[in-house]
């Protein structure tokens, strides 16, 4: 779920009804999937909750009609994965519901109560939102059944990767439009979307705002997001970018900084939009030392109760006291007897809740309190180092990035094909 971001927390109003002799058009049917119908009233749900979002991210908005067919295909692939996960039985409870909307709430900094309480301000209710998260989790579960646990990566795939890699870390920050071809596309069919391809394309060459056309154009499920993969090491991006993206240049405007391709899924077109590192690390792995106070939630000890014991110790330990203290006195971890220190910490080695507000601290700054499966903390870096990693850990760093590297495709595939085999009608143009 790490994908659930505060994004989901936009304002879903409810969409005008504008009446017609004997028809409602809010209620008019839009799109059948399957044996379930789209109406209008949703379509325009979603697309005031999309201005919304690009608004926000100051990314201009594609013409109305444009992004208008672009929601609908989203919500059609949305509607199909949920329907694909309940036939495979797969299920989430109101317990899995429930805690998964706490740890939301705890990541954006709130109670649950606060949480509740800013969606009611933004005037979403608890059941829309609800029914948001549930579909997240469904479409992941069903990810992680019908893709991720396919993914195998041989003993040779590894020895290759470490072979070619030679200590090297290039993190690449890469965006890309997706126009996905049908399954057994007929030339034409190809010859047709590599000419939209191709526009698409030179549109951006031009210096158009590529998040824009990413939104107006893109069939990847980052669309929304302008297509931005985010920083990713060269090893753990398609491999198919990866090479593309050793002729590009991270300088906008220029015209060697977009490059079109085509894979088995469609035409892809990406933007370079930055790259760091490169470094020589001989194998090194970053490691963190690091403390924490942990208040556990139980049945004596509420959310909110556990939230404002921390917050009372963040506020003794910005008056100075002393870090390691407190938490031989307040911690309940089994690290409290040695002050709360855990020790050096590898990547992986905790939640990621955790993990993610350790990485955004400076060496000795006291983060913000936090919430994970296992209770609320407060933690402080102490420092940081590069320490050379035994054989074994450097084979399971380069599992790790062939895996995701791997699931990108696989994923897109994956959808290529379940677009294919669902039933769509389409009904927006008609009258």
């Amino acid at each position: 779920m790490s994908r659930l971001v505060l994004s989901l927390v936009l304002t879903l109003i409810a969409a005008s009804v504008h009446a017609r002799p004997e028809v409602i058009e809010a209620d008019r049917i839009v799109a059948v999937v399957g044996s379930e119908a789209i109406t209008l009233s949703e379509l325009k749900t979603q697309l005031q909750m999309v201005v919304k979002r690009l608004a926000r991210q100051g990314t201009p908005l594609p013409p109305q009609e444009t992004l208008e067919r672009q929601m609908l295909e989203r919500m059609i692939m949305e509607r199909a994965q949920i329907q694909a996960a309940h036939e495979q039985g797969l299920r989430v409870s109101d317990a899995q519901l429930d805690q998964t909307i706490s740890r939301i709430a705890a990541n954006n900094r709130m109670s649950r109560e606060e949480f509740q309480l800013a969606l009611q301000k933004d005037e979403i209710t608890l059941p829309q939102f609800q029914a948001e998260i549930r579909n997240e989790m469904l479409i992941t579960r069903l990810r992680e059944r019908e893709v991720d646990s396919r993914i195998v990566i041989s003993e040779a795939e590894i020895d290759n990767f470490l072979a070619q890699a030679g200590g090297r870390r290039e993190e690449l920050r890469i965006a890309h439009i997706l126009l996905r071809a049908p399954e057994a596309a007929s030339p034409e069919q190809l010859q047709k979307l590599r000419e939209k391809a191709e526009d698409v394309a030179k549109r951006a060459q031009r210096g158009e705002n590529f998040a824009e056309l990413a939104a107006a154009h893109s069939d990847a499920p980052d669309a929304l997001q302008g297509g931005d993969l985010g920083w990713r090491p060269e090893e753990a991006i398609p491999t198919l970018f990866a090479e593309a993206a050793k002729t590009l240049q991270a300088d906008a405007g220029k015209d060697n900084d977009i490059a079109l391709l085509q894979s088995s899924n469609g035409f892809h077109i990406i933007k370079l939009l930055a790259r760091r590192g490169g470094e020589e690390e001989d194998g090194g792995v970053r490691q963190t030392r690091v403390r924490h106070i942990l208040i556990r939630v139980d049945e004596l000890i509420s959310e909110s109760e556990a939230r404002r014991r921390l917050e009372d110790l963040r506020e003794r330990l910005k008056h100075g006291e002393d870090f390691a203290e407190l938490a031989r006195l307040y911690s309940q971890d089994g690290s409290a007897a040695n002050g709360g220190d855990l020790g050096w910490v590898n990547p992986g080695d905790t939640v990621p809740e955790f993990e993610r507000a350790m990485d955004e601290l400076q060496d000795g700054e006291v983060s913000p309190v936090i919430q994970s499966p296992f209770g609320f903390h407060v933690i402080r870096v102490e420092e940081r180092r590069v320490q050379n990693m035994s054989q074994e850990k450097q084979r399971l760093s380069a599992r790790q990035s062939l895996r995701e590297r791997k699931l990108d495709e696989a994923y897109q595939d994956w959808l290529r094909q379940l677009r294919d085999r669902t039933y769509v009608e389409y009904r927006l143009e008609e009258e």
